[in-house]
């Protein structure tokens, strides 16, 4: 299990969010657009440390232009929060709000090794 300090990634640019879909070739990437004001994307970032792997996160207050370059890659709209598992290259697996939980992430890496 990861420590909280290097469990979550921050994503700041778009050449990062480029090597999370270049890294999805050898293995799921798990992605996480949070809103650092809203309840319920604390209560995903919570639901995330409950899983205890490597998160990679974009906090969309501070980086407007890669949480866009998200939608714009993956074609999947915009909410917050919202949680991606990447496989070669695409989106195999997405969630947003309550949806987002520790299960459900595990389920969605597990089903796409």
């Amino acid at each position: 299990m990861a420590s909280t300090e290097t469990q979550f990634t921050p994503v700041t640019d778009t050449g990062t969010l480029e090597e999370l879909f270049a890294r999805s070739h050898e293995a799921p990437v798990v992605l996480f657009k949070h809103s650092n004001s809203c309840p319920i994307s604390a209560a995903a970032h919570r639901a995330l440390k409950g899983w205890g792997a490597p998160v990679s996160i974009v906090v969309v207050q501070q980086h407007r232009d890669v949480s866009r370059e998200v939608e714009a890659r993956t074609g999947v709209r915009h909410e917050s929060p919202q949680a991606f598992v990447l496989r070669n290259g695409e989106v195999v697996w997405s969630a947003s709000h309550f949806d987002i939980t520790a299960e459900a992430i595990e389920r969605a890496v597990s089903e796409n090794k």
